[in-house]
């Protein structure tokens, strides 16, 4: 059995955690969860928000499956005059894990509609500098400066994972996405870094676009891309942005890459008060937990649950409620199971 660290955010994660837990002993996977507790999850328990029991299982362990790690009931938008809460708890938790990179596949879904077809790309995005360092502060009154952090030392560790992966899976080219045009230092060192980089992975075609044009070309044709490599923000809504050209959160998953430490991350969670037990959607956690199954050498498990998850949505009977159906989580699951 391989250990696995589960950090559970609590929320709607709870209904996921089952799911996943059913399909794993379904297929038989060989995987083995201890529990972590992160987030509202671990507020509810009168523990610190971000235990340091929890970083120290996914550092010892070098692998996790996360629930997106709920801020506590309550918490509002943050404000020029500081936030509401103390830190955004999902961007604490992948700072203390040092994770350097988050990697999202954007690929259709049979079953899930979308405005386009034959879409399949990697989006890497940096996650330890720019604008998402939070580096700022008010002048005066009225004034505030945020600062955009671009270092040589981030940008070269990440674009040489980025090519890494474009290798890994077969990609031929990959898009550098900058505003070097405007932001000529930061964007520049940035792009300066990429093509140092692509000089040592001859096989992969560079490529270089600017963001606004990234964001036309994305939704004129999405098709063309093999692998996109974004800064912190750039990244964060191409994202988003990727995710709504194949149907929405229930097609993406998050890999989050580290030094020695990988966490797979569902990028969707919700409160039960927002979404009441046992109605959750639990495909943004079973499709980061195949990623996972893949990486450690169980991909026959995770190509199971993928073809019992198409077949289930092809069929268009039993689906939650945010896809267009009534069924409960559990009922969905055992449709799942059913078609295993």
């Amino acid at each position: 059995m391989r250990k696995v660290v589960f950090v559970q955010g609590g929320g709607i994660g709870l209904d996921q955690e089952v799911s996943v837990r059913r399909l794993f002993e379904a297929v038989n996977a060989p995987i083995e969860f201890e529990v972590q507790v992160a987030g509202r999850a671990a507020l509810e328990q009168a523990r610190d928000a971000l235990p340091k029991e929890t970083f120290d299982a996914v550092k010892t362990c070098g692998v996790a499956l996360k629930t997106k790690l709920l801020q506590p009931k309550g918490a509002g938008t943050p404000t020029a005059h500081g936030p509401t809460v103390p830190t955004n708890y999902n961007v604490a938790f992948r700072r203390g894990l040092e994770l350097f990179a988050s990697v999202r596949p954007v690929h259709n879904m049979p079953g899930i509609t979308s405005r386009f077809t034959g879409v399949n790309f990697l989006l890497v995005r940096e996650i330890t500098e720019d604008m998402y360092a939070a580096s700022e502060h008010e002048i005066v009154p009225g004034v505030v400066q945020s600062f955009k952090i671009v270092t040589e030392v981030a940008c070269l560790r990440f674009f040489r994972l980025s090519f890494e992966l474009a290798r890994k899976y077969g990609r031929k080219s990959i898009h550098c996405i900058h505003k070097a045009n405007i932001l000529k230092m930061a964007d520049g060192l940035f792009l300066d870094c990429f093509r140092t980089v692509a000089a040592e992975f001859t096989d992969i075609e560079p490529k270089e676009l600017i963001v606004d044009n990234t964001c036309m070309q994305l939704v004129s044709r999405p098709q063309q891309f093999e692998v996109l490599a974004a800064g912190n923000m750039y990244g964060d809504l191409l994202s988003d942005l990727g995710a709504g050209l194949v149907g929405g959160v229930s097609c993406t998953a998050a890999i989050n890459h580290g030094h020695n430490v990988k966490v797979y991350e569902a990028v969707y969670g919700a409160s039960h008060e927002a979404v009441p037990r046992d109605t959750a959607n639990p495909l943004p956690l079973i499709l980061p937990a195949m990623e996972l199954l893949k990486d450690l050498g169980e991909a026959p498990a995770a190509e199971r649950i993928q073809k019992a998850v198409e077949a289930v949505l092809t069929e268009g009977k039993i689906r939650t409620r945010d896809i267009g159906g009534t069924a409960t989580t559990t009922q969905f699951t055992d449709a799942i199971i059913a078609r295993l």
